[in-house]
């Protein structure tokens, strides 16, 4: 017998994304994006996203990361050999982790999601609601 399982099914455009970074293109830096973002490419910095964040297959975020929205990760969370403390993700929505999405960083989420097949390697902590977010305090740069 065959086993039943969940389907995660995600279209960009219904969900208001209108922000892109296309397969093959890369940026770095503090970047912020309203209206969510779609990762195709690979994106590294401090970033904060206004709304969802999907990391696509082949895609890649690493840095400090702010997510007002949910998170479907499809990609690459964190770099391929780092550890927990190179990436930084704090969602205030939903996480979710398809078969195909691997974790290496730290993952911060209100609720996680696993999908068959997902690869959580770095650390997962549930955010609790009201609870100041240690992220945004992370990601302040000392100034010259």
């Amino acid at each position: 017998m065959k086993a039943l399982q969940d389907t995660l099914t995600i279209d960009p455009i219904a969900m208001g994304v209108v922000n892109r970074v296309a397969p093959g293109a890369r940026l770095n830096g503090e970047l912020h994006f309203e209206g969510g973002l779609l990762v195709q490419g690979d994106i590294h910095g401090q970033l904060r996203v206004n709304g969802p964040l999907i990391v696509w297959k082949g895609g890649a975020v690493r840095g400090r990361i702010r997510v007002q929205g949910d998170l479907f990760l499809f990609g690459h969370l964190g770099a391929e050999e780092g550890g927990p403390s190179d990436t930084y993700l704090e969602c205030l929505g939903m996480a979710y982790v398809s078969q195909t999405g691997v974790s290496t960083g730290t993952l911060m989420a209100r609720r996680l999601q696993l999908y068959d097949g997902a690869d959580l390697r770095g650390p997962f902590k549930t955010l609790k609601l009201g609870s100041n977010l240690p992220v945004l305090q992370e990601v302040q740069q000392p100034k010259a």
